[in-house]
């Protein structure tokens, strides 16, 4: 079982987000904002990060580059998701460092699989000898 933020803001998403993730077998804690992600992040690390593109008081971006820039932070995995389906929304997550992108509605089987992997890799990464 794996710690993971879902940062959401659509309070109806949010929800049916954090039961598919719990309902795989994870401890979700959420976030409706970027204020009170942060301060989950620094507070509690978590292994992986759901993060919609668009919240309130920050750009996701910012949000992004906030993780990537603090070394207790940087290695954790971020799936993004969006309603924006568009290259360039797709092109400046993926060069802050997303590990893979979801365009809203995105299937619960995708979304837990990319979980799953994405777990799994950064295991790897923690601990390569046991890969």
């Amino acid at each position: 079982m794996a710690r993971i933020l879902v940062i959401e803001d659509d309070p109806t998403f949010r929800d049916l987000l954090n039961a598919h993730i719990s309902g795989a077998g994870h401890a979700v804690q959420s976030a409706e904002d970027a204020a009170v992600a942060l301060r989950a992040i620094v507070t509690e690390p978590p292994e992986l990060i759901v993060l919609d593109m668009k919240v309130p008081y920050l750009d996701s971006v910012e949000i992004l580059e906030a993780i990537r820039s603090d070394p207790a932070t940087l290695d954790i995995p971020v799936i993004v998701l969006t309603g924006s389906a568009n290259d360039e929304t797709y092109a400046r997550a993926y060069k802050i460092g997303v590990q893979d992108y979801f365009t809203k509605p995105v299937q619960n089987e995708d979304l837990i699989k990319a979980i799953a992997t994405q777990l799994a890799v950064a295991a790897r990464k923690r601990n390569p000898l046991k890969a």
